[in-house]
């Protein structure tokens, strides 16, 4: 069986989170009213929330800055899926972790650059048109992100005896965030924990330092016995 190329497995990772991103951002935004919560077990739920910021609702600097930041890396990492779309060396998880982060960011571009001026924001109850007669909510690279997975593992109350935080309510997980953002810190995460010496190069001078090695190999004549003549 033909070994699927880095470029395919890359492609075909990349396709599958941008169409479960965009498919479930799309559903969402035009099904829930803003801050509409949706429980579906007491662990889990999706809360239609959105922001201008970086993965999980962080803020970084201004919504344009941060925009075509995520364009250049998006940018900066297809051209190095290119560039090791054939080395055969290199680990498929390795190629997938990449492909993870460029889709995870490619997801919450297309949010940024689109969205402003192919969605309206109506107040609530009010559910968002794709596409609205009445117009955009904004300009084109100035969308704001949509997020909709929350997962609240747990929560209590804090004694009340406890400085600073006494009687408040707390939730672990509380950030909300959406199948980029998912899939960009997945591949973070198994990038460093399993393939830092790729990130370093170190992966691909070695392989390529083996490759030498057993082309320039001395040949062991055949020690079989053979037949007298």
């Amino acid at each position: 069986m033909r070994r699927l190329s880095n470029g395919t497995l890359a492609a075909m990772v990349i396709t599958l989170v941008i169409v479960a991103d965009q498919t479930l951002k799309i559903w969402v935004k035009t099904h829930f009213a803003y801050g509409e919560e949706w429980m579906i077990t007491s662990w889990f739920r999706l809360l239609f929330i959105e922001n201008n910021g970086m993965a999980f609702g962080m803020e970084l600097g201004s919504k344009m800055l941060l925009t075509w930041f995520r364009i250049i890396a998006v940018v900066a990492f297809c051209y190095y899926l290119w560039k090791i779309r054939n080395r055969t060396h290199i680990p498929r998880g390795y190629v997938t972790c990449v492909a993870l982060i460029t889709a995870g960011a490619l997801g919450n571009v297309i949010d940024c650059v689109a969205y402003g001026v192919i969605f309206d924001a109506p107040p609530a109850p009010q559910v968002a048109q794709l596409f609205p007669p009445g117009g955009p909510y904004g300009t084109l690279f100035h969308g704001r992100v949509v997020d909709m997975l929350f997962f609240p593992l747990c929560e209590w109350n804090w004694p009340q005896w406890m400085p600073m935080v006494g009687n408040e309510h707390f939730v672990f997980f509380q950030p909300v965030f959406n199948v980029a953002d998912a899939a960009l810190c997945v591949g973070v995460f198994v990038l460093i924990l399993f393939y830092t010496r790729h990130l370093a190069g170190d992966a691909d001078q070695a392989a390529d330092a083996d490759q030498a090695a057993d082309s320039s190999a001395p040949v062991e004549p055949d020690e079989s016995p053979e037949s007298d003549q």
